[in-house]
């Protein structure tokens, strides 16, 4: 589900390197919200991002 539906923006990897350096995995979310949104006139749920809801790339509905 955590993906935005404007700019694709998803979840990304890499490890957590503690002070021995052992590495283990570790997962970064985007942060993304369910939102009502006007595509096309009406209005829709969307999952968006929250920068993309800053940033005016979508219209509240």
């Amino acid at each position: 589900m955590a993906k935005c539906a404007i700019c694709e923006k998803g979840a990304h990897f890499g490890n957590n390197v503690s002070h021995s350096h052992r590495r283990s995995n570790k997962m970064w979310k985007s942060n993304v919200k369910s939102v009502k949104v006007k595509v096309n006139g009406a209005a829709r749920k969307m999952y968006v991002c929250t920068s993309c809801l800053k940033s005016g790339a979508v219209e509240r509905a």
